[in-house]
């Protein structure tokens, strides 16, 4: 009974930490992404030397400021990421292999084929040939990017088992190191007319997930040891801000070089908006159906549900930026899937929680 009510207190302390950060910044985030792309926007058409003084800062091809934002961005993330606690996951793994399937077998190839749907055939009459592979391409990376911090937020508003959605959370972002390469290139090659080398995804894949999950990792072990637990969750509570600012710069840097197709097609962040809209939804019910199959109870149904529907979008960003530019199409398309998401996963949250006797098996012990 003390460790039932142990585990109680620390699961009401994650979600009443997890709510003063929603209301801070996630409950808001479509508004700020908004404000972001207008900054961006207007310094871009109004002060064009700005957009050629930054563009100037580069190695690569890979603009110095937003590497160093986006790294920063990443590492509080990375930080969460327990291997001890994954490894307890074979306890309760039935959650976890929904969520790999979903994720890595079904939820690239839906996305992929959606996104060539609609910009080759409903949409070949309104979107230039050389913007629709573009936007393809964005799509295809936010599809083999499934979602890392955002779902905790989910997974609390749910009120469902934030500690193994975290685990879940870790393990992706393994899987990631090894999967989102060859997806990558398989996906884009067949999509698209662009040439893209497996190398370029590799590294930037390394560069953006595998270094600062390393950093961090060796963080944590130096942390606890030295400094005990409960400092290093506090050390994570302090820094946790690095993230959502470094994300609002980044979307502003990215909105002066894309001024000029805001300006000129407004239209088409609707049109990219419609089959992320779609794709979100169809992921969302592939996982809440395989919960009910699998009788897998609430408490990780919901964030199994979550995890695919949602986006690792910094890191998709990231690799738009790289392979395409900060004034490509397909940047812009994974923007867009930061502007859409937060309104349509609070959906996804309601429709959970309006079905949460759905997932009370007699049989779960």
């Amino acid at each position: 009974m003390v460790d039932e009510n142990l585990g109680t207190e620390r699961l009401e302390g994650k979600m009443i930490e997890e709510k003063r950060t929603l209301n801070i910044f996630d409950r808001y985030l479509s508004v700020w992404v908004a404000l972001c792309m207008i900054l961006g926007t207007a310094i871009g058409y109004l002060f064009p030397k700005v957009a050629s003084t930054l563009g100037g800062f580069e190695i690569a091809n890979v603009s110095i400021p937003v590497a160093a934002v986006l790294l920063a961005m990443m590492y509080p993330i990375m930080l969460k990421i327990s291997l001890k606690e994954v490894m307890k996951v074979k306890r309760n793994a039935n959650p976890l292999w929904l969520t790999l399937v979903v994720n890595w077998a079904i939820k690239p190839f839906t996305m992929a084929l959606i996104a060539w749907f609609f910009m080759r055939v409903l949409y070949s009459w309104i979107i230039p040939v050389n913007l629709q592979s573009e936007y393809i391409a964005g799509m295809i990376l936010l599809g083999i990017a499934p979602c890392t911090a955002m779902v905790l937020v989910w997974t609390y508003l749910a009120r469902s088992n934030i500690d193994y959605a975290l685990v879940q959370v870790s393990v992706n972002d393994l899987v990631i190191l090894v999967l989102f390469a060859p997806l990558g290139k398989f996906l884009l090659g067949v999509t698209t007319d662009f040439p893209v080398p497996f190398a370029t995804i590799f590294f930037s894949v390394l560069f953006y997930v595998a270094i600062p999950l390393t950093l961090a990792g060796v963080t944590r072990h130096l942390a606890i040891r030295l400094k005990g637990l409960e400092w290093f969750e506090r050390f994570i509570k302090k820094i946790a801000w690095v993230t959502p600012v470094g994300l609002l710069i980044t979307l502003v840097l990215i909105f002066i070089f894309q001024g000029d197709k805001v300006i000129h097609y407004p239209l088409h962040i609707v049109l990219i908006a419609i089959p992320l809209i779609i794709q979100t939804y169809l992921i969302f019910y592939i996982g809440y159906f395989g919960a009910i199959k699998l009788r897998i109870p609430y408490t990780e149904a919901a964030p199994s549900a979550f995890i695919g529907a949602s986006n690792f979008f910094e890191l998709s960003v990231a690799i738009a930026l790289i392979l395409f530019g900060m004034n490509s199409g397909a940047t812009l398309a994974t923007v867009v899937g930061v502007l859409v998401e937060v309104p349509v996963m609070l959906s996804l949250v309601e429709i959970m929680k309006r079905n949460k006797k759905k997932f009370e098996f007699k049989n779960n012990k």
